[in-house]
Formats: C-alpha cells, sequence, structure tokens
C-alpha cells in the first residue's frame, strides 16, 4: 500500500500592507523572541558565527572560506525556518518542544527548501563573481595594494566609481533577493507549495505592496547593519526579531489574520 500524493495547497489571497502593519509586525516579533529566547538565540547563533568567522578568517585558510562561503547560502533557509516555526506555533497556541521545533526543519530536506538555498546560492555566486570583475575593471591596473590596511586605492576616481557600481547593483540584487524570498520561505514551510509557485507569489506580493516592501527592505538593512557593529553580537537580538516578524509579516500579507 503507498502512501497518497499530498495535495497542493490552494494559491493565497495577496492582501495590501499598510506601514501600521510593519510595525505591528515588529511588535509581534518582539513579543516572540521574549516568549522563546532560547530558540531566538539558537537559530541566529547560525547566521552570528558563521558570517563572522567568514569576516575574520585570514587568507591562509582559503579551503575554508570557499567551504562556508558556498555552504552558508545553501544552509541559510533552514536556520529561518526555525524562527517562522517557533512564531508559527506560538500563533497557533501549540506548545514549544526542541524535539519538535528541530524535527520540522530538519524535515524540510525532503520537501522544497533545498531547493531555495540553490537558488540563493546561484545569485550569491552571480553577485560574487562580479563583485570580483568590477574589482578587476576598476583596481586591475592599480600597483597591487592591500586594501585591507590601506585604503588609499579605494579614494582615487576608480575606487570610488567601482564602490558607488558596487553599492548600487548590490543594492538591486540583495532587493531581488529579498522580493523573491520575504513571502515565499514561510510560505514553503506553512503550506504544500513548489518553490516556482512560492517565489512567484512572493514577487506579486511585493509588487502589489511595493512601497511598503521597500520599507521593510530598508529597515531590516538598517537593523542588520547596526546588529553587525559591535562584534555581530547585536545579530543574536537583531535576527530573531526580524525573522519572527518576518513571519508576521507574511500571514498579514497573504492570510489576513485578525
Amino acid at each position: 500500500m503507498t502512501d497518497s500524493p499530498i495535495e497542493p495547497s490552494p494559491l493565497p489571497e495577496i492582501g495590501t500592507l499598510t506601514v501600521m502593519e510593519i510595525v505591528t509586525a515588529l511588535r509581534r516579533g518582539w513579543a516572540d523572541f521574549l516568549a522563546a529566547p532560547a530558540y531566538g538565540l539558537f537559530f541566529s547563533a547560525f547566521y552570528v558565527f558563521v558570517g563572522g568567522f567568514l569576516i575574520l578568517i585570514d587568507a591562509g585558510t582559503f579551503v575554508w572560506t570557499l567551504v562556508l562561503s558556498l555552504g552558508f547560502p545553501l544552509v541559510a533557509p533552514f536556520a529561518a525556518v526555525g524562527l517562522y516555526e517557533v512564531s508559527r506555533r506560538i500563533e497557533a497556541g501549540e506548545p514549544l518542544v526542541w524535539g519538535e521545533i528541530i524535527g520540522v526543519v530538519f524535515a524540510e530536506k525532503d520537501r522544497q527548501m533545498p531547493w531555495m538555498g540553490v537558488i540563493i546560492l546561484m545569485v550569491f555566486l552571480f553577485w560574487s563573481f562580479f563583485a570580483h570583475m568590477l574589482f578587476a575593471l576598476f583596481m586591475g591596473l592599480s600597483t597591487l595594494t592591500n586594501i585591507s590596511t590601506s585604503y588609499e586605492a579605494l579614494l582615487t576616481a576608480n575606487g570610488m566609481t567601482m564602490i558607488a557600481l558596487q553599492i548600487l547593483i548590490g543594492g538591486a540584487v540583495a532587493f531581488l533577493v529579498f522580493a523573491g524570498t520575504v513571502v515565499s520561505l514561510p510560505l514553503l514551510l506553512d503550506k504544500e507549495i513548489d518553490f516556482v509557485t512560492a517565489m512567484l507569489v512572493s514577487f506579486r506580493t511585493v509588487g502589489a505592496n511595493l512601497r511598503v516592501m521597500l520599507i521593510w527592505a530598508a529597515m531590516i538593512a538598517g537593523a542588520l547593519f547596526l546588529g553587525m557593529l559591535p562584534l555581530f553580537l547585536g545579530l543574536f537580538f537583531v535576527l530573531p526579531i526580524l525573522g519572527h516578524a518576518t513571519w508576521h509579516i507574511y500571514r498579514r500579507a497573504l492570510y489576513h489574520p485578525v
């Protein structure tokens, strides 16, 4: 006897978000973090330790840098799923049990989440290649300088142009990733839906609420920047609050809970 195939979930109706709903989502994200701080610290630790290690690691450990850089985008969505699952359980009044929550995260390997990791990895590799190409294009003819200890080369006309282009293009790529994942990641956890459809729903949701989503993306970028300033330690609080809040943004955008 074989298991019957799982019926796909119906597509949600995209709602209209307001700026005040972002405020509400942040308040609920903060409340979720206070209700279950251990989970928030646990799942955010992945981002903090790996991200910090990638910054602090020296050039002599190139292999480890490469392994972590390629593995980070693949595994990162699973850490986010843990935060979404905690918020989902709090919202539904379900108990928070470590084994069950870790089990949900682990079970995502057999669903659609790995494909999201692959998509993020492809964008990551594109941006890494493009950033190196920009550096070679603008700085390749300059005298070799260790820019980690001497910033004079970056203050030249070529250096400033390169930085401006990297910020501009990098921001566009980052917003593309944001638009494709802000709704799709929690949607894939919550419903039976394929990753392509989930990403299309996410893009449509951002397009239908562009002004509000631009504000939300800017707030995420600003909060992450501030969280990284004190040796990345602020991310232990910023990341879980943003993760929990993203769940509530998703719920209010697609399923409009009271």
